[in-house]
Formats: C-alpha cells, structure tokens, sequence
C-alpha cells in the first residue's frame, strides 16, 4: 500500500455523505468553519475571531462565502470572551467585539464544512455526534500538518472562488490523515489556559497562530504580509 500523491485529496466529486448530510438546505456557495473547544471562552473565541482577522487580512475582505464561528463542548451559553482572550485578540488586531459564547449543538456540527478543535478529546466528542463528521473534523494542529504536506497547486484557484478551494483542502487533507501522523499525542493539543495569567493566554495566542498561518495561507492562496 502506498501513500496517497499529496495534495490529490479523496477525488475531485464531493461524497454523499457531503452532498446529503453536511449541506442539505444550505446555500453551497458558503463554507462555514467552526472551531471547537471546551467553554467557548478562550481557546475557540481566540482561533474563531484570529481566523476572521487573517482571512480579511489577505483578500481585503472576509466574505467569498466563507463563515467562520465557534462553540464549546461544555459551553458557557451567552458567556462574553475572557477578557485576557480578547488582550490575546488585541494583541494581533483582531476584533473581540460582539462575542457570545455557545454550547456545541447538532446544528453546528451538521451545518459545517470544516471542524477544527482545540484538542484530540474535542475532536472525538465532535465525531461521536455522528452527522457524518470524520472526514471534515481534525484537531487544529492536525489540520495545520495536513495541510502543510498539500500541494497548493492542486487546489483550484482562488479565481475558480474560495468555497471550491476550501472544500477541495478539507478533501485532500482527509486524504493524508492516515499517513502524517503526530510525532506525539500532545503535537495535536492546544492547552486550555482559562485560570491562567495574562503571559499563558498569549504563548497560547502565538500557538493558534502559528497553526492558522499555514491554513488561512492555503485556503486564500495568499501568504501573510511581511
């Protein structure tokens, strides 16, 4: 058996699973992201809004169909950001404004195209939920591995439009799963700092950047200003 060419993905169709589970009802020119972790108070709010921030950063504007939320497992519902999350935010010129937290729900899962959780154990609770989530949930920094080893140049352009890139990078990156695996269990874990102090929330905001660079990168086709 023989790894599959990197960047090829799991074919150019969508699944059925894709087709009759994840997008019945939605409009398919969207690609909604969610992120994952436990209160939805620090760590998803952190990743939810640096995501936005970045994405804007290199195509000017947001949009293109792209929605990018978060939700917790054990979600503080209504719950404003901690407020060393929204420093973190500040930090890097991300807007905190607005944020209320969730519980994860069914709908969360089934209406999005790409789950990425703080940590493996969200990553399981997110599949354990069913709505035929495998393919499309990683843990963050397995997601940001992945997609290091794609070939941006067998995505499709971002003049073909972003939700055919993005649904194309999840495709391929489900496709390597198997064979890129973590040089350890704590590679893929993004470590809860609610409680800590101020220096922790921001060593944790550069680790959730870090891992976003790569992933904004291939999903616009743009690298970050330097």
């Amino acid at each position: 058996m023989t790894a599959p060419e990197a960047g090829r993905g799991i074919g150019n169709g969508e699944s059925a699973a894709e087709i009759t589970t994840t997008f019945v009802g939605l409009p398919r020119d969207t690609f909604r992201i969610l992120h994952v972790s436990t209160g939805n108070v620090c760590r998803s709010p952190i990743t939810e809004r640096l995501t936005r921030h970045f994405v804007a950063q290199r195509l000017g504007i947001l949009g293109r169909g792209l929605i990018v939320e978060s939700a917790g497992t054990w979600g503080h519902e209504g719950a404003p950001m901690e407020a060393h999350a929204e420093t973190v935010l500040s930090d890097f010129g991300a807007d905190a404004s607005g944020f209320v937290g969730r519980e994860l729900l069914d709908e969360h899962v089934i209406t999005a195209d790409l789950v990425l959780t703080a940590t493996r154990d969200h990553r399981a609770q997110v599949i354990s939920m069913g709505h035929s989530a495998g393919l499309r949930t990683f843990t963050l920094k397995e997601f940001t591995r992945l997609v290091r080893a794609i070939d941006p140049a067998t995505l499709p352009p971002l003049e073909d439009g972003l939700v055919p890139r993005a649904r194309a990078l999840v495709r391929a990156a489900a496709a390597l799963r198997g064979w890129l695996l973590a040089p350890t269990a704590e590679a893929d874990e993004v470590y809860d700092p609610y409680g800590a102090p101020l220096t922790f929330f921001r060593s944790i905001g550069e680790e959730i950047h870090e891992a976003l660079d790569p992933v904004v990168t291939a999903l616009t086709g743009v690298p970050a200003r330097t």
